[in-house]
């Protein structure tokens, strides 16, 4: 028995790179795995390739089961279509693995409008509609007296915690999602799901050109996505986690620090003051990746 023997389990982006690992990981594990994938290039464009349907002709290669989806999960009706796929063809769905997305580099000052709309909406709306959908089918499961076990594992970045120079639209993004995992985990646990993220880093098409020195694989952080998609994770949940290698970190986020109260409005020149005294006992902050 694998750790996800008899559940159903999405993958977004799931033909390639990350996606196709967690996807591959999942079956071995006994999932049965609808692969979403639009088969689009780094920058979001179209290429006419069907990676989804590799990666399901190699989970049924190896003795699994798995479907091919290929709708755009930022649409409406591609998230509706993704989530029916799982339950008409399967009956269930227990676990979504948000992952799809794409990167349009750019300087600020170089980044054009579209850029920063293309890359919002694969990333944010990417992660928002299929969620929006599957929670819907779980809270209509739990009302109607069903136990739920569900999971949702979103993607994050490194870029997102701590920033990344020429990336401006790709960290805001990311740094969105986490946003959205705490939220999503706060108003969903009452319908037995989970919410976490995944900060992960790894060799990938999409990191090759920006993170050359990356020496982790896909296949690295895959176990830790599988672990939170599971049963075996119950209890977890608002929790972003930053997998590379062999390396496990639970991020701790945004804490209150040092803090100042006069107890009525400051002038600016007294607020400048107690900034500067706060920060002289503050933590220095990580620094931004590029600099």
């Amino acid at each position: 028995m694998g750790l996800c023997e008899g559940r159903v389990v999405i993958v977004t982006g799931g033909g390639r790179g990350l996606g196709r690992a967690h996807a591959l990981a999942f079956a071995a594990e006994g999932a049965r795995v609808v692969v979403n994938d639009l088969g689009v290039g780094l920058d979001g464009a179209a290429s006419g390739e069907s990676p989804a349907g590799r990666v399901v002709e190699e989970i049924r290669a190896a003795g699994g089961e798995a479907v091919a989806h290929g709708g755009d999960i930022a649409t409406g009706e591609g998230a509706a279509s993704l989530i029916a796929t799982a339950l008409d063809t399967y009956g269930r769905l227990d676990t979504l693995v948000n992952n799809a997305g794409f990167l349009r580099d750019r300087m600020l000052v170089n980044l054009g409008e579209d850029d920063w709309d293309a890359v919002m909406r694969v990333h944010l709306k990417g992660h928002f509609l299929p969620l929006r959908h599957a929670v819907a089918h779980w809270r209509a499961e739990a009302k109607a007296g069903r136990e739920v076990s569900a999971r949702i594992v979103n993607t994050t970045s490194g870029a997102g915690l701590s920033g990344s120079v020429g990336q401006g639209n790709y960290a805001a993004a990311k740094a969105g999602i986490v946003g959205l995992t705490l939220v999503a985990a706060a108003e969903t646990g009452r319908y037995g799901v989970q919410v976490n993220a995944i900060a992960p880093a790894a060799r990938t098409r999409m990191t090759e050109q920006v993170f050359a020195g990356l020496e982790g694989v896909p296949e690295d952080v895959s176990p830790l996505v599988v672990w939170l998609g599971s049963a075996a994770s119950a209890g977890v949940t608002g929790r972003v986690f930053e997998a590379e290698g062999g390396r496990i970190t639970v991020m701790e986020g945004w804490r209150p620090g040092p803090t100042a109260d006069k107890g009525g409005r400051w002038t600016p020149a007294e607020a400048g003051e107690a900034a500067s005294r706060l920060l002289a006992e503050a933590e220095e902050p990580g620094a931004v990746y590029g600099t």
